[in-house]
């Protein structure tokens, strides 16, 4: 189980003002590291090198990729929208989830 802090990951649909909520972590988004544009499976290769945690809100993620295979665990935010007043209540649920997240892991918070 990686060490606390987590260092996540947001996908770039994600709002950048979201780290805020999750502070004490080390959150960067995929532009910050200079993949915006990347395809699921080559982010997905080049963040489990660098995060614990993926954070996201493509729901079809698991479908396209066989997640088991990257050494990052997913979360996928389930929300009517990526705004980020719909989702910031989720991010309680991130929060308390993060320390049993493995590897290879895809976990759904939402309705």
């Amino acid at each position: 189980m990686p060490c606390w802090p987590m260092r996540v990951l947001l996908d770039e649909c994600l709002p950048k003002k979201l780290k805020r909520s999750l502070a004490g972590h080390e959150v960067k988004t995929v532009p910050e590291c200079g993949w915006a544009g990347c395809k699921n499976g080559h982010l997905l290769g080049l963040a489990q090198e660098h995060f614990d945690v993926f954070l996201t809100v493509d729901r079809n993620l698991s479908f396209q990729q066989s997640l088991e295979r990257y050494d990052i665990a997913v979360v996928v935010l389930v929300a009517a929208s990526n705004a980020i007043e719909v989702l910031e209540p989720l991010m309680l649920s991130v929060i308390q989830i993060l320390p049993s997240l493995r590897p290879g892991v895809i976990v759904q918070i939402g309705t």
